[in-house]
């Protein structure tokens, strides 16, 4: 196996368990950008057994919910890619219309610049998002 990315993260967990952990992107563009990742080494959700496809699918539905309770997106989007790390993770964003990529994803090439005020004030959620992460993971 080819190194990987996810494998070797240095961002700090917010909640780790036995089966995923829980990250906070640290993207300055996108304030509240989460990850829930697989913590063993697996490409594909068809690779897990079924409890633990379940498991996970609710790992990423509590994790938009913390989301949006705090974020207050226009909208969520969720994403499980792995192309480049295909290591098992989803991405939860929060999106808003004057993100820098709305209505594109946000790997699409950028349309606007959001306001510095407007992300600084997003960031400022960030330890609230991260107790109300902790609330749904206990």
């Amino acid at each position: 196996m080819t190194r990987c990315e996810l494998c070797e993260l240095a961002m700090p967990v917010v909640w780790r368990g036995p089966k995923f952990s829980v990250i906070v992107v640290d993207d300055a563009s996108y304030p509240g950008f989460c990850r829930v990742i697989w913590n063993e080494h697996v490409r594909e959700m068809s690779d897990l057994a079924k409890e633990d496809r379940l498991l996970l699918n609710e790992a990423v539905f509590q994790l938009e919910e913390a989301v949006r309770e705090v974020m207050q997106p226009l909208k969520v989007n969720v994403a499980s890619l792995g192309n480049v790390v295909p290591h098992l993770h989803w991405h939860v964003i929060p999106r808003y219309a004057d993100d820098a990529h709305f209505p594109a994803p946000v790997w699409a090439q950028a349309v606007r610049e959001t306001p510095a005020d407007v992300l600084a004030a997003r960031r400022a959620l960030l330890p609230q998002l991260e107790a109300a992460i902790l609330r749904r993971f206990k």
